[in-house]
C-alpha cells in the first residue's frame, strides 16, 4: 500500500503545484487555441514515446469530442503516419521526423503543440524552429526546467516535477483542461 499511496500523493503534490503556478499560462494558451480555431486554423501535435501518445490523445479529443457532441476541430498528430515518419527518418534522419512535416503542412496562425518531458528532443526542437519561422503559435509541454524548448516556444507549460510519469500526467491534465475550455468557448456550456 505504501507504494500506491506514495505514487498517488506524488501526483497530488504535482497537481497542487500546477494549481498555484499555471492558471494564467493555461488561460492564455486556451485563448490562443480558441482564436486559432475561430479563424479556421489547424492544430498540429507531436511528441516521442509516451509524449507521442499524449499528442495523439489530445488530437483525438479535438477531432472527436471531449465532453460534448459538436463539429470536429482540425487537429493532426504528426506521430500517426508511420510511412511518413519512417521515410523521413530513413532518408533524412530522425531529427527531421517532425520538421519536414511541419514545413509541408503548417501555415501562419496555426498551432504547433510539442510534448517532451525533457524539453531537449532534437526532432521536437527542429520542428518548433520551423513552425516559428512559418509564424505558427508554438506551445511546449515540458518538465520542470523546460529544457532547450522553453526558449524556442511562444508558451511553455512546465510541469513542476522531474519524474517522467508525473510530468506526463500533468501534460494530460492540462491537455484536458484546454479541451474543456475550447469546447465551452466555441460551442457553449457543457451539460454535465
Amino acid at each position: 500500500m505504501n507504494e500506491i499511496e506514495q505514487q498517488l500523493q506524488d501526483n497530488i503534490n504535482t497537481i497542487k503545484k500546477l494549481l498555484s503556478t499555471h492558471v494564467e499560462i493555461v488561460r492564455n494558451v486556451a485563448d490562443v487555441i480558441v482564436k486559432a480555431f475561430k479563424n479556421n486554423k489547424y492544430m498540429y501535435l507531436m511528441g516521442n514515446g509516451g509524449s507521442a501518445a499524449d499528442a495523439q490523445h489530445i488530437a483525438g479529443e479535438m477531432i472527436g469530442r471531449f465532453k460534448m457532441n459538436r463539429r470536429p476541430l482540425p487537429a493532426v498528430a504528426l506521430t500517426t503516419d508511420s510511412s511518413v515518419m519512417t521515410a523521413i527518418a530513413n532518408d533524412y534522419g530522425y531529427e527531421l521526423s517532425f520538421s519536414r512535416q511541419v514545413e509541408a503542412l503548417v501555415k501562419e496562425g496555426d498551432i504547433v503543440m510539442a510534448f517532451t518531458t525533457s524539453g531537449n528532443s532534437k526532432n521536437i526542437l527542429n520542428a518548433v524552429k520551423i513552425a516559428r519561422g512559418l509564424k505558427a503559435t508554438t506551445i511546449g509541454f515540458t518538465g520542470i526546467d523546460g529544457g532547450l524548448l522553453k526558449n524556442e516556444v511562444d508558451f511553455c507549460i512546465k510541469i513542476p516535477s522531474t519524474n517522467t510519469p508525473r510530468i506526463q500526467e500533468g501534460h494530460i491534465t492540462i491537455g484536458h483542461i484546454l479541451c474543456s475550455i475550447v469546447e465551452k468557448e466555441l460551442f457553449g456550456p457543457v451539460s454535465e
